[in-house]
């Protein structure tokens, strides 16, 4: 993991401080009879970032994750924390890699905001890393499983019964795509400073390409190497999905979308996304073994991969619109000020070339 400076340390230090009541919380967690009453309970910083600050919560030899939103709460965040906790908690005993859900509490007079409880994964994210992990840092073969299994925990993810684990009411399936673009341009319009390039291009494209045969499923809505975790050791296996803040009830292959639309092909510069991906299959092989894993065709790629990209310009726009007017508590969202430009331009740009509807 890479190291902190002292001026990132004394940061997170300003952020998190008095965000957990020691005390409020354990004697909630001996209301939901959890492992460890009576034991001293101690919190130690995990990571934080645009909408969460995750904590490691040790008492005896109980170990527990919480998570919670910045001091700061964003409109809807306590809402939105309960829906995450609802979806682990019925992922339980599914095939899915996830965090085992704990519990959660709506009652802010316990740290100011909702939160929950989740289990400790043990396993390694590829983000951050000064280097990777054996055998991955010799082994650029093994590498490849790192990619396959990736789309793997969407693919599993895309056969849960939802209804049958207990989300009906979670999303509105009904209607999904003719709802995505008049909504995330509602979201924009809400927060709107600056003009965007290749917005209403990607936004027409999409209005006039929806897919009309499409089975729904449980979309995690942030999909990527950012919010997984791996088993330690070889050969790749996924331990965990995490961070279900944006998941719902809807086009499962909008998260394969998530996956595909950064990712790059071998003989390419691999090494300049969010993540180096040498090593890792191609998107031909990655879409296979969605297809052969979920029983979903992958024939409209192309279109999840324009929504994906326009959707997440103006998620990150949002944020950004935070700091420019002051609101934000986290310095690192201002770079989100050209993430957005580029996303959005490649979103507009791939639906000009596609092929898909013509």
């Amino acid at each position: 993991m890479a190291k902190m400076t002292p001026e990132q340390e004394a940061q997170i230090k300003e952020r998190t401080e008095g965000l957990i009541d020691e005390v409020r919380l354990g004697a909630w967690m001996d209301e939901q009879d959890l492992p460890g009453k009576g034991e001293p309970l101690s919190v130690h910083f995990i990571s934080g970032g645009a909408s969460n600050e995750i904590f490691l919560i040790s008492r005896g030899e109980f170990e527990a994750v919480l998570r919670r939103p910045p001091r700061v709460v964003p409109k809807g965040r306590n809402e939105t924390m309960l829906r995450e906790f609802r979806v682990l908690e019925a992922l339980n005993g599914t095939d899915v890699p996830h965090p085992e859900a704990y519990a959660a509490s709506s009652d802010d007079s316990i740290m100011g905001s909702s939160f929950y409880l989740m289990s400790k994964v043990d396993g390694w994210s590829p983000m951050n890393m000064d280097y990777w992990p054996a055998p991955f840092d010799k082994d650029l073969d093994a590498r490849f499983g790192l990619g396959i299994q990736l789309v793997d925990g969407i693919a599993r993810l895309s056969k849960v019964d939802w209804k049958a684990v207990g989300l009906e009411g979670f999303g509105k399936p009904d209607g999904f795509h003719d709802r995505q673009v008049d909504r995330w341009m509602s979201h924009l319009n809400a927060i709107q400073f600056r003009d965007i390039p290749g917005l209403d291009v990607a936004a027409e494209w999409l209005s006039n390409h929806k897919p009309t045969n499409w089975e729904p499923g449980i979309i995690h809505g942030d999909y990527q190497f950012a919010n997984v975790m791996f088993e330690h050791g070889g050969p790749a296996r996924l331990a965990a999905m995490v961070d279900w803040e944006m998941s719902t009830v809807g086009d499962p292959l909008l998260d394969l979308g998530w996956v595909m639309m950064g990712w790059t092909e071998p003989g390419e510069d691999r090494t300049q996304g969010y993540c180096d991906t040498t090593g890792m299959p191609s998107s031909r092989e990655m879409l296979d073994h969605y297809e052969n894993v979920s029983g979903r065709s992958t024939a409209e790629i192309d279109y999840y991969i324009i929504l994906a990209r326009f959707k997440l310009a103006i998620v990150l726009e949002a944020g950004y619109a935070r700091v420019v007017s002051g609101d934000a508590d986290n310095p690192a969202m201002a770079a989100y000020e050209w993430v957005v430009l580029d996303t959005m331009k490649a979103a507009a740009e791939l639906a000009s070339t596609t092929t898909l509807g013509k």
